[in-house]
């Protein structure tokens, strides 16, 4: 049994490396490569995850798994080779169902996808962008039928992918506690009457880049092991632990890109902290979507938004943008960046409203993989939508149904990642302070060693050991609740 765990595990980091690769690829997409190199990279991506498919759903998998059976139930379930064995069995029984070719067909045609919808979201076009969307819509729920059996709910079988062991049901239940109580606080903020009008004005974005990476200095790295690069949508990505690649994108109008930065640090430094030893290993990899969006809205708005974190940072504010923030004092700024009014892009959501942006999205996912909305009717939908959640009238698809990047590159299911890792998020910060009773001290004085080596022990380096709602009760003691983030933002705004 020890040598077909070695076998196994040579396989495997095979695997990994391909999937790393991909990334890599996909990084480059998205960053410097030239946009006639399309064709080639769908070919090249299409390539190298049907390898990696392959490889994984071969029949010798399935045989080493069963021999490795006895061993599985003999170990420590918390033993590296025991994680080990149920994650990769978990996922090869899910795998094994999907043709080799539908998995390429579904790369290229989200690799194919990108560029077509830059540029529609550039002229706000959907038109343009719908023949792409129904292509990968089509391969989605041919997927979908190829594992659906014994789900629930078929939208299960796309969430499960990117937080495994969730279902739709479990997720709908945490919304609608959610809901009622978001709906109540935005509409009692909506009334209050806060100046930020220093925040939209003239900002140089190479000012901004600096800014940029002076934050991840603060924060904390590895000179030779980080990048940071602009694309027309943040994302973290890299093939290992020691080359972490994170991007942002900069408005010559506004300082997002500064909280987009803080947002994708946090990823990036969840990549640089998972376990060394488990690296091309499945268990070496990140829990979740939702975990991993747990800790980069915990270094964006825990962190980013606080005042400690500001009294300490804003000097290096006024004194890269003298012409606006010189007579802001600290206080008016503050005040500023944590104002709460509906807005249009999901994004540049403040924490109280971006709840509804998730939700909006959560369901008209489940609309399109359940046949309830024809694809041509998205835009629509959606307007109606943003209306009937957040009083807000969408001016152009731009600024709608094409803002995102995700369905352009096939990833429907992921959506509702982002406020369950946002409410575990504060769940996360809870604990971190209880353990470092100085915490905002700290980050106050611009020192972030401590959370940071925290959330190695007590996030990072579980890897996908464990399930997302046990990797979470196991940093935090409790599993995912509404309760601590609704009051986390009523004494926060309200």
């Amino acid at each position: 049994m020890a040598d077909a765990l070695e076998q196994l595990k040579e396989r495997l980091a095979e695997i990994t490396d391909l999937g790393k690769v991909g990334r890599l690829l996909s990084w480059d997409q998205q960053t410097m490569m030239p946009l006639a190199g399309t064709g080639h990279r769908a070919d090249q991506m299409a390539t190298v995850y049907r390898l990696a498919h392959e490889r994984f759903t071969a029949p010798a998998v399935g045989r080493l798994l069963e021999e490795l059976r006895p061993l599985e139930e003999s170990l420590d379930p918390d033993s590296d080779d025991a994680a080990l064995i149920g994650v990769v069995r978990r996922d090869y029984e899910k795998a094994v169902n999907v043709p080799s070719s539908l998995r390429a067909a579904m790369t290229r045609a989200a690799a194919e996808a990108r560029p077509v919808w830059v540029k529609a979201k550039a002229e706000s076009d959907f038109a343009s962008f719908l023949p792409s969307l129904e292509r990968i819509v089509e391969l989605k729920l041919e997927y979908v039928d190829c594992v659906a059996d014994g789900a629930a709910e078929r939208y299960d079988v796309l969430l499960d992918d990117y937080e495994p062991q969730t279902t739709t049901a479990e997720v709908r239940t945490l919304f609608e506690e959610l809901k009622p109580p978001l709906v109540e606080l935005i509409a009692e903020l909506r009334q209050r009457d806060v100046d930020d009008s220093f925040l939209h004005a003239d900002f140089p974005p190479e000012r901004q880049r600096g800014l940029a990476h002076e934050v991840i200095d603060l924060f904390g790295h590895r000179p030779d092991s980080w990048r940071i690069d602009p694309t027309e949508h943040p994302f973290a990505s890299g093939p290992g632990r020691d080359d972490i690649r994170i991007t942002t994108n900069y408005h010559p109008d506004s300082l997002e890109s500064l909280f987009s930065t803080m947002h994708e640090y946090g990823h990036g430094l969840y990549n640089h902290q998972l376990p060394q030893h488990l690296e091309r290993l499945p268990t070496g990899q990140s829990c979740s979507l939702g975990i991993h969006e747990s800790q980069s809205r915990l270094w964006e708005n825990l962190v980013g938004r606080s005042l400690p974190f500001w009294r300490f940072f804003y000097p290096r504010l006024q004194v890269t943008y003298p012409e606006v923030f010189a007579r802001v004092d600290l206080e008016r700024f503050h005040a500023g960046i944590r104002t709460a009014k509906p807005g249009l892009i999901r994004i540049q959501a403040d924490e109280v409203t971006y709840g509804m942006h998730v939700m909006l999205r959560f369901e008209l996912e489940q609309d399109i993989v359940e046949g309830r909305v024809a694809l041509r009717d998205l835009p629509q939908r959606w307007n109606e939508k943003m209306w009937d959640y957040l009083g807000v009238e969408v001016p152009d698809d731009g600024h709608g149904v094409l803002q995102d990047v995700h369905w352009s590159g096939g990833s429907i299911g992921y959506f509702s990642t982002y406020l369950i890792g946002t409410v575990a998020s504060v769940q996360i910060w809870e604990a971190a302070c209880r353990d470092v009773p100085d915490l905002e001290d700290q980050v106050g004085r611009g020192e972030f060693a401590p959370l940071r080596e925290w959330l190695g022990e007590h996030v990072h380096a579980l890897g996908r050991k464990f399930s997302p709602q046990e990797t979470l009760r196991r940093a935090t003691g409790s599993s995912l609740a509404a309760q601590p983030y609704l009051d986390y933002l009523r004494s926060t705004y309200a």
